[in-house]
């Protein structure tokens, strides 16, 4: 009897401790939880919400295990002869010098009329994309993924990773170190965001909003959606700089004032692509310039000037890659990914 006496006692003094705090009182947690449920107020215009709505209903490729489409020249090898269809994105000329067996040459703005007209796309297992250096194949490959056609994969390095004449006057010939005294350590942070870009297509649904943009990207070709190291490290302050890789590496060393944004958390995100500006020419990189030309495909479709910087890392900092490839996986572009098959002249 008098243990149960005690409890009552206890519990009756409790109660009186927590009705005496004062009303206006508000506990550590309840703060956290107010801190954490602050909203932002982003302006998302009537197209870009309808586009963003079709594309996460049609499988949200940018989120998912398939992004980004890339595929090593050993696998492309492996599977000649097969179901694979190889469309080469370069020149002419430098078709005829030398291209992989049973390759279709094409040019960027062809690919939508081929795509349509030329090919029936979903009887090949895969749809490989090839160029010189893989930047391009990566950007055209993000395009034609987001349209629906799910086969289609960048081969990585391009032509570079095929044979060794061809790396001699690609890859090889753009890896450098000459800004890499000049790397930044500093965190810097985005801005608050704010809003993502008009379009005016003046289209009413989500798809064809996304045929239109997609045919504008087509139409305008690929001449400006690389930039080099060079342009960017001469006056980096005039661009938005996107570092699009790991938190590990992004704090190695980074262009100067760049912002990293989390691969895998930012692309269909709207709160993470509005605080990207829309008023300044948007350069985005990565270790080796393949997902960072992913990337600004879809920046681009969404209206940003974006840009991917040329060969990436490996442009600007290539003995640090090397020397700290194994600590931070780095891919600096060596002998070890030239395959060096034969090619048809």
């Amino acid at each position: 009897m008098k243990v149960n006496l005690i409890l009552i006692l206890i519990i009756a003094l409790s109660l009186a401790a927590c009705n005496n705090q004062p009303k206006n009182s508000t506990s550590d947690n309840q703060v956290i939880a107010q801190s954490e449920t602050k909203t932002v107020s982003v302006q998302v215009g009537a197209e870009s919400q309808m586009l963003l709505d079709d594309l996460a209903a049609n499988g949200d490729y940018v989120n998912s295990r398939e992004f980004p489409s890339l595929i090593d020249a050993s696998k492309v090898h492996e599977m000649m002869g097969g179901k694979q269809l190889i469309i080469d994105l370069r020149s002419k000329q430098d078709f005829r010098n030398g291209h992989i067996g049973g390759a279709v040459q094409k040019d960027f703005e062809q690919l939508p009329a081929f795509f349509e007209s030329g090919i029936k796309p979903f009887e090949y297992e895969r749809i490989i994309v090839v160029s010189n250096d893989g930047q391009t194949a990566a950007y055209t490959t993000m395009l034609l993924r987001l349209m629906g056609y799910g086969n289609v994969y960048a081969m990585r390095w391009g032509m570079s990773s095929w044979n060794k004449d061809f790396a001699q006057t690609g890859w090889f010939s753009a890896c450098s170190s000459a800004f890499q005294h000049l790397l930044d350590t500093v965190t810097h942070l985005a801005p608050q965001a704010s809003a993502l870009p008009e379009m005016n297509t003046g289209e009413s649904s989500g798809e064809a909003i996304g045929a239109a943009r997609f045919g504008q990207l087509f139409a305008d070709g690929t001449a400006d959606v690389t930039i080099s190291a060079e342009t960017v490290f001469d006056n980096p302050g005039e661009y938005y700089v996107i570092n699009y890789d790991r938190k590990d590496k992004y704090e190695a060393g980074h262009v100067p004032g760049a912002i990293r944004y989390k691969p895998g958390a930012t692309l269909g995100i709207v709160n993470e692509m509005a605080s990207i500006p829309h008023d300044k020419t948007v350069v985005v990189y990565c270790g080796t310039g393949h997902n960072s030309a992913f990337v600004t495909a879809y920046l681009r479709l969404f209206g940003y000037d974006a840009r991917t910087l040329a060969f990436g890392n490996n442009s600007f900092m290539y003995d640090q890659m090397v020397a700290d490839r194994t600590l931070l996986s780095w891919l600096p572009f060596t002998s070890e990914e030239i395959y060096d098959y034969d090619v048809v002249k």
